[in-house]
């Protein structure tokens, strides 16, 4: 069985990117990452830019919904 290290992700408030891929956009809106997939296809709070084949989440989208500042 193989076991998988928890992914590091630094505080929001330090994110510098413009966007964040799926498993930290998860972690910082506390949603499982195929919550976020279903807002991709279905409508959410926030929407991802496609990016090849996968998707990024706007930092400043994140931020806006959490109420947090840059």
């Amino acid at each position: 069985m193989k076991t998988q290290t928890p992914q590091q992700f630094i505080p929001l408030e330090l994110e510098t990117h413009p966007t964040v891929v799926t498993a930290a956009a998860a972690y910082y809106l506390r949603k499982g990452q195929q919550t976020l997939r279903i807002w991709a296809c279905k409508g959410g709070p926030i929407r991802p830019l496609h990016v090849g084949a996968h998707l990024h989440w706007r930092t400043s989208d994140i931020r806006k919904l959490l109420g947090v500042q840059a």
